[in-house]
């Protein structure tokens, strides 16, 4: 273990495979497999050699459809996330390992066991991205429809929450025999029954498993809304943000402290890591040639098309991308969620009449406003590996993030430009790690250890009232 420790003003870096979307370059020679293991583990290991905190793994439930078919230009087939993180963990060392898990189509003392395993077997560096879903198209693939209303979906989810913290906390650090010479592996009455009786599930589990080298899995939250940011101040140990720019990162980092410290936890006790994607070169020229091929080959002509017709309800053939926006109205009241929850319950035809005012005044094509729209405009760190070591240097001496979640634009080789040229920059400033903390995912994102369970532990039973 290093005995460098990591310091306020230091930026961190996880990277986020996301698959095929719109963030992705896909068709290109450069573009390797989105499902191969090889692709993942070049990654993971770019990552390492970087110095990166967390590999970070999204979750799709469904493949996204488009105009009723599945899309072909936006899929998210992709191998089970804790499976493929289990692989990653024989093929790395210090790297954490973070699954996006959803809290609706999982039950907590099954999934608890599940990334207690990835935690143990991998030395203490798995996380768990908790996520929540309530739409009935998502619910339909496991026979369950929408049975989760929205409003209860925070709900649930903190009941599932505290049920898997309850079942991790539930041994304690001593109870396996150090020896083949005592009478038992685990000391008598070590194991303590978790129970939970809920609207959702009933649970009365007796955990399999001892306590990890980080005690627990480190738990990540994705959620913006009010609900969302509340929920992550009670739970999570880092909130996975949208918010890059200098102004939203300073009220957000307010917003999320003030949360935290109205939930009784310290102020920094959730780390913020931003998604963002950076487009470096060596010259600020060859930057801005490659940002625009980036964006022109993230959305096409029939990218920007596809786009438009989740919010018109039908086929835009026949349109000209490099046209104006179409000057009808949508077919539908509102999107669905076929494409993504981005798209659900948009009211399309107030919003396109406000898009074509907006790209008739900015004097935007089709394919400019979809660029413009989908585009990372506010996340994109785009420049020469100096620009945007100064920019990082901002954030860093303001402490606005703790750090960011990378989402390269191309796999697998997306991180070579940061890992060989920008970590090295931002290393000489005094403000990137130039080793790993420690042995596990929460000492190399500078989180406090979990409190021992030893004050509720060997009771005769742990019940969970939160959500029930």
């Amino acid at each position: 273990m290093s005995t460098e420790q990591p310091t306020e003003n230091h930026i961190r870096l996880g990277v986020f495979f996301q698959g095929v979307n719109s963030n992705t370059v896909w068709k290109t020679p450069e573009a390797g497999s989105q499902t191969d293991f090889e692709s993942f583990r070049r990654l993971a290991q770019t990552a390492e050699r970087g110095l990166f905190s967390a590999f970070f793994l999204g979750e799709g439930l469904r493949l996204r459809e488009h105009l009723g078919a599945v899309h072909d230009l936006d899929v998210v087939g992709r191998p089970d996330a804790q499976t493929m993180l289990a692989a990653l963990a024989a093929v790395t060392s210090n790297i954490g390992l973070v699954a996006t898990q959803n809290t609706t189509y999982n039950d907590p003392a099954d999934l608890a066991h599940r990334l207690a395993s990835l935690d143990l077997l991998s030395g203490g560096r798995a996380a768990w991205n908790i996520v929540t879903t309530d739409n009935a198209w998502t619910g339909a693939n496991f026979r369950r429809g929408g049975y989760l209303d929205h409003q209860d979906r925070y709900t649930h989810a903190e009941a599932f929450v505290e049920t898997a913290k309850a079942i991790w906390d539930s041994w304690g650090s001593e109870d396996i025999a150090a020896t083949g010479r005592q009478a038992s592996w685990l000391k008598p009455g070590a194991a303590t029954p978790i129970e939970h009786q809920g609207a959702h599930y009933t649970i009365d589990y007796t955990s399999r498993l001892p306590r990890s080298a980080q005690s627990r899995p480190v738990l990540f939250q994705a959620g913006d809304s009010d609900e969302g940011r509340d929920f992550a101040a009670r739970q999570a140990d880092v909130i996975f943000s949208a918010h890059t720019g200098l102004q939203a990162a300073t009220d957000f980092r307010a917003d999320i402290t003030a949360r935290t410290l109205k939930a009784g936890r310290a102020a920094s006790a959730v780390k913020i890591m931003p998604g963002a994607e950076f487009i470096l070169a060596e010259t600020p020229q060859a930057a801005e040639e490659k940002r625009r091929w980036v964006k022109e080959q993230q959305i096409g002509p029939q990218q920007a098309l596809a786009y438009l017709e989740q919010f018109w309800g039908e086929s835009l053939e026949g349109i000209d991308p490099e046209g104006p926006l179409p000057s009808f109205d949508p077919k539908i009241s509102e999107s669905d969620v076929t494409r993504g929850s981005g798209f659900q319950g948009a009211k399309p035809v107030e919003l396109t009449r406000e898009w074509r005012e907006t790209a008739t005044a900015q004097g935007l094509n089709i394919l400019e406003f979809v660029r413009a729209k989908s585009g990372r405009s506010d996340g994109t760190f785009a420049g020469s590996y100096t620009q945007v070591a100064d920019r990082l240097e901002q954030f860093a001496a303001r402490g606005l993030v703790d750090g960011f979640n990378v989402t390269p634009w191309l796999i697998p080789n997306g991180l070579d430009d940061i890992v060989n040229h920008l970590v090295p920059e931002l290393q000489e400033r005094g403000i990137y790690p130039t080793e790993y903390s420690g042995s596990t995912l929460r000492e190399n994102l500078g989180l406090d250890a979990v409190e021992p369970a030893t004050a509720k532990h060997h009771s005769d039973t742990t019940i969970i009232e939160v959500g029930a």
